[in-house]
C-alpha cells in the first residue's frame, strides 16, 4: 500500500512526531519497511552539546532546539527537491518546532504519537538512551497538540506498532 500523493503532487514526508517513549523510532522503522521511503532518526541530527545536555536530565530549551531543527528541514528539502519521499523522527513538540520542519517540504504530514503517561516512563525505563524518564514530564509540558489546520493524525501507542502503521498508511489514502 502507497499513501496517496499530496494534492499538489508534491512529495510526501511523514514527521513521526511525539514526547520521549511513544515509539517514534519503532513506528518510522515499520513505515520504512513498508513504504522503502528514505527514513532519518532525528536524534542522530542532535550536537553533541544537545546529548550531554539531556544526559545530564536537563532539558533542552528552544535556543537548543532551533540549530536541531533546521538541519532536520535542512535535511528533508534536499530530499524534497529531488522528488523522494521521506520519514522523519522528531519529537516537534511545539508549532513553531513544526512549522520550522515543514520548511522542509509542503508534503510534510504529521504521525502524532501520544500514549498514557505510565505507559511511556515504563517504556523509558526499560530502554537504553540518552533521553532519562525524569525529563518526560518536561516534554509533556511542552506539548502542543496539533492544531486543526495542521496536515496530520494523533494515534494512541498503546496499540502495537504494526498496527500504527497500518492506521497511518489508511490516514493517508484518505487525505
Amino acid at each position: 500500500m502507497t499513501p496517496t500523493p499530496d494534492p499538489a503532487g508534491l512529495p510526501l514526508h511523514l514527521v513521526i512526531m511525539g514526547v520521549s517513549g511513544t515509539g517514534k523510532s519503532t513506528i518510522g522503522e515499520a513505515l520504512h519497511e513498508r513504504l522503502g521511503w528514505e527514513f532519518a532518526e532525528g536524534d542522530d541530527f542532535h550536537p553533541q552539546a544537545n546529548v550531554d545536555k539531556m544526559t545530564s536530565g536537563r532539558p533542552l530549551m528552544d535556543e537548543d532546539r532551533w540549530p536541531w531543527l533546521k538541519a532536520l528541514a535542512a535535511w528533508t528539502a534536499e530530499r524534497d527537491a529531488a522528488g523522494t519521499p521521506t520519514l522523519l523522527t522528531c519529537s516537534a513538540l511545539r508549532r513553531s518546532y513544526r512549522e520550522v520542519l515543514t520548511e522542509g517540504g509542503a508534503g510534510t504530514w504529521f504521525v502524532h504519537l501520544s500514549g498514557d503517561k505510565g505507559l511511556l516512563l515504563d517504556r523509558m525505563s526499560a530502554r537504553d538512551h540518552f533521553m532519562p524518564p525524569s525529563l518526560l514530564e518536561s516534554q509533556l509540558d511542552t506539548l502542543e497538540p496539533l492544531g486543526a489546520d495542521e496536515r496530520g493524525a494523533v494515534y494512541d501507542v498503546a496499540n502495537p506498532p504494526e498496527r500504527i502503521a497500518r492506521m497511518v498508511l489508511a490516514q493517508l489514502d484518505q487525505d
